[in-house]
């Protein structure tokens, strides 16, 4: 195993394949990000969404995706042009992988692309001396990021580090512009038969930290989603409000069971119930 890969491996619980899946998923997230970095990605574009939660703020559950946004509009941008830098960085470590872009039956803002490799081979790359059991010779390993290539406004960003696995700098939303990203999505998501219980565990996480929320952002969100008229202001008793309506019509149990398989405590979610996400709500706070 590479030494760099065995360090990352060291914080983490292995008990089961499953535990070793999501651990493998999570540094190979953090190689790609160091990839993308290099490749100067992160000139143009800014990550946010929930890995960019449990990276750089603790976030205590784990994420799949790799979300992006550019920090100005660009409808002509080439996710391509970074995959040669981030092939090469990702191969570094041992890694044997395909990167592509998804291609879009539809017009859309957002780019996707996907890092793809056999399940097995990398488990025991990862893990040479562990017996890895019950895993499908032919499963796939795959990581997706998205890019929204026409971001709404008043986003705030900042500048952070990593060491692991090597150094490198990634430009990503601040606290508020995270927070205000996950109230649109807890107000806007189209859940159809499954609730994102993911969404409303964040939620509960940004408030518990006393986040304040970036509502000029979360405005600009509202008005693209059509929850607001663009002339209409955006206000915290405009935000509760919705927030209020959104949580009386939750299955609170099918959110469980959505969030479950990416949390170690189950205890964190026992009270989740209407009148629970509406009380902490009054706790609400949004930058002057």
């Amino acid at each position: 195993m590479n030494s760099v890969i065995e360090q990352m491996l060291q914080g983490y619980s292995l008990k089961t394949v499953y535990d070793k899946k999501n651990a493998m998923k999570e540094v190979m997230q953090e190689i790609v990000l160091c990839g993308l970095s290099r490749a100067g990605f992160f000139k143009q574009a800014a990550f946010y969404g929930g890995t960019a939660l449990r990276i750089f703020y603790g976030l205590d559950r784990f994420s799949e995706d790799l979300d992006f946004s550019l920090m100005t509009k660009n409808p002509a941008f080439d996710v391509k042009g970074y995959f040669p830098l981030l092939e090469k960085e990702v191969k570094a470590y041992g890694l044997n992988v395909t990167i592509q872009e998804k291609e879009k039956t539809q017009s859309s803002f957002i780019k996707s692309a996907f890092l793809k490799g056999n399940t097995k081979e990398h488990l025991l790359l990862f893990f040479h001396d562990e017996p890895i059991m019950g895993v499908n010779q032919n499963e796939m390993i795959k990581i997706k990021f998205e890019i929204d290539i026409n971001p709404p406004e008043f986003a705030g960003f900042e500048r952070k580090y990593r060491l692991l696995p090597g150094p490198y700098e990634v430009n990503l939303y601040d606290a508020p512009s995270l927070f205000a990203g996950k109230v649109h999505a807890v107000i806007c998501r189209a859940w159809k038969n499954r609730v994102k219980g993911r969404d409303l565990y964040d939620y509960v996480f940004y408030l518990a930290r006393g986040t304040k929320l970036n509502i000029r952002h979360l405005g600009e969100r509202l008005k693209e989603s059509g929850y607001l008229t663009e002339s209409a202001a955006c206000t915290l008793s405009d935000v509760k409000q919705m927030l209020s309506g959104r949580f009386e019509s939750i299955d609170y149990e099918q959110a469980k069971r959505d969030v479950i398989p990416f949390i170690r405590n189950k205890d964190k979610i026992e009270l989740w119930s209407p009148e629970f996400f509406k009380q902490i709500t009054e706790n609400l706070q949004v930058l002057p």
